[in-house]
């Protein structure tokens, strides 16, 4: 369920409190607590948010953190961040 439907299941619930079961009330709550304690502030598209999601759990990172390289790394590709460039007395791990 999408957040705005579930928001909406919610507004509509409020607008017909008396007919809802305190159990409804339950779950409904648990589920708004739910939402807000995980919320990213960032609502994608499910055909976007699913490769997304697959491929954190691939590559072993969160999915803010996949978005946030993904975004740094388009804004430094078309200009809009500067490239980061390694001092030439700073250590690099590995080979060239």
């Amino acid at each position: 369920m999408t957040r705005r439907a579930f928001a909406e299941q919610l507004e509509g619930t409020a607008d017909h409190i008396a007919d809802a079961s305190r159990a409804d009330l339950q779950v409904l709550l648990r589920r708004a607590a739910l939402m807000l304690r995980n919320v990213g502030g960032l609502e994608l598209d499910p055909k976007t948010d699913e490769p997304l999601s697959g491929l954190a759990t691939e590559m072993g990172v969160s999915k803010p953190d996949l978005i946030n390289t993904i975004v740094g790394d388009w804004l430094v590709a078309n200009a809009y961040l500067p490239v980061s460039t390694l001092d030439e007395d700073s250590e690099t791990a590995g080979s060239a």
